[in-house]
Formats: C-alpha cells, sequence, structure tokens
C-alpha cells in the first residue's frame, strides 16, 4: 500500500483530471451542435457523477477507517 500523502496527491490529481475532462466535454456538446437542450441530459448525469466521483475520493484517500 502507497503512503497516505502519496495517495491524496494522486488521488486529487485523477479528480481534478476527471473533473476538467467531463465539465470540458458538457461544454463543448452544450456549445456545439447539439446546443443547451441537446446537452441538458448529459448534464443532468455528470450532476450526479461527479459528486459520487468526490465521494470515492474522499471515501479512499482522506478519511480515516478503523479495521474492524
Amino acid at each position: 500500500m502507497l503512503p497516505k500523502l502519496i495517495t491524496i496527491i494522486t488521488g486529487l490529481a485523477g479528480l481534478i483530471f476527471l473533473y476538467t475532462f467531463i465539465i470540458g466535454l458538457s461544454w463543448s456538446i452544450s456549445h456545439g451542435f447539439a446546443g443547451v437542450l441537446g446537452g441538458l441530459p448529459f448534464a443532468i448525469i455528470i450532476a450526479f457523477v461527479l459528486p459520487m466521483a468526490a465521494y470515492d475520493y474522499w471515501d479512499s484517500c482522506i478519511r480515516e477507517k478503523s479495521d474492524n
């Protein structure tokens, strides 16, 4: 297992890359051929997915776990 600081840094970098990619993809869909209403279903989906990714980062890297 990696040291805690390395998992926090690499997890945060991955989360930032994921957010940047997904938000950029949503922006390009909404401002491209599909238009705002065409990109709305994708925006609604990522409104649920990105907080789940942030929770998973917190749960995996930051939260103190008790070994029971």
